[in-house]
């Protein structure tokens, strides 16, 4: 069974305006006392963000009482400085940010101007594991089609700076602006890939391969696939159903490799363009089919994806929680649905904000 693990980037905001606070260096000095938590909780680019990881886990209901564990211990430090965590992609409520007081982010902000400055974006990374690079990389070849849809999924950003921007996931438009980022071509070996890696290094944009934004790439620190493309999901079930799907993913292309099966050929426009409509629409109209590369309404190609992975599912014993999970999530709507929600209800975003900070920890 392969193992799974799940980084979440979670938004602090001020317990009473619901404004996004710079306090990541007090809420990590909160967990540093605490103990237990000082290497669970991590900064990130932005002072008003705090990340998590989970430990390895090969069960999904392991995974979800780590993930539900972590979330709540991350409101219960915020709250010690006068804060709470919301799992919100992009802030509905107009931000400045401001970055962390570390070498590394103020290069990025020496180096890349507002795509640095203006980046506060919380996304949710999977990291499956592999026996091998060349199995992975095996795997990125073939998983390339199908990332659109887990974006969609995931999609809880629909606000940028006030506005609703009128698309569901705007985060990951927002983190396209790197470079490095998004869908990438067929690799064909891990040896391939590695020279592709060094070769964009050594063009002295990125500082390192730590840089290579890649919706799905190798991990440069786990013997893993990382599933990088995800919003941060506003329920943590759903951060459950998407690494489920994640690992099912990453073994059905590693069977396939096994079995000889060559990847789908699409080149990185039509990729792209998936990608577009995945975050333009999430599960609201349609998407690109992943196989036929053609538009389809939303649900069938979630219900394309929950074949394509059906056999790896059934063989782990996640089928019928991921059937239910689905049909969960179709009848509920992503986070970006539920914060359009509220907002139509209430008609505040600081509404919004509270709300999805209740959900967050509830």
């Amino acid at each position: 069974m392969r193992s799974v693990g799940v980084e979440e980037e979670l938004l602090l905001v001020d317990m009473e305006t619901n404004e996004p606070r710079a306090l990541s260096t007090a809420v990590l000095a909160v967990a540093s006392r605490d103990g237990r938590h000082g290497e669970i909780f991590e900064k990130e680019l932005q002072r008003e963000q705090l990340e998590f990881a989970t430990h390895p886990q090969t069960g999904m209901g392991e995974l979800a009482a780590e993930i539900q564990r972590w979330r709540a211990e991350a409101g219960r430090h915020a709250g010690e400085v006068g804060a709470a965590v919301a799992a919100l992609a992009t802030s509905p409520l107009p931000v400045s940010p401001s970055i962390t007081p570390d070498e590394r982010y103020q290069w990025l902000e020496k180096e890349f101007g507002l795509t640095a400055q203006e980046q506060l974006t919380c996304g949710c990374h999977v990291h499956v594991s592999v026996d091998s690079d060349e199995e992975g990389v095996a795997v990125l070849d073939r998983i390339r089609p199908w990332l659109p849809v887990l974006l969609a999924l995931s999609a809880n950003s629909p606000y940028w700076q006030g506005e609703d921007s009128g698309y569901s996931s705007y985060r990951s438009r927002v983190w396209g602006r790197w470079p490095s980022a998004g869908p990438v071509e067929i690799f064909g070996s891990a040896d391939r890939y590695h020279a592709q890696v060094q070769a964009m290094v050594e063009t002295g944009v990125l500082r390192d391969d730590g840089m290579i934004y890649f919706d799905a790439r190798l991990s440069n620190t786990y013997p893993t696939v990382e599933v990088r493309v995800a919003d941060v999901c506003l329920n943590a079930s759903d951060t459950v159903l998407l690494a489920t799907l994640a690992r099912a993913l990453v073994e059905t292309a590693a069977r396939e490799w096994q079995a000889g099966e060559p990847p789908a050929r699409q080149g990185v426009g039509l990729l792209r363009l998936a990608a577009w409509s995945a975050a333009r629409s999430g599960l609201e109209r349609q998407l690109i089919h992943p196989a036929t590369m053609r538009p389809v309404p939303a649900e069938a190609a979630v219900r394309a994806l929950f074949d394509h992975v059906r056999d790896a599912l059934e063989d782990s014993g996640d089928l019928i929680p991921v059937q239910d999970a689905i049909t969960e999530l179709l009848r509920r709507g992503n986070g970006a649905r539920v914060q359009r929600e509220v907002f139509r209800r209430t008609g505040s975003l600081r509404e919004v904000v509270a709300e999805c900070s209740r959900l967050t920890t509830g």
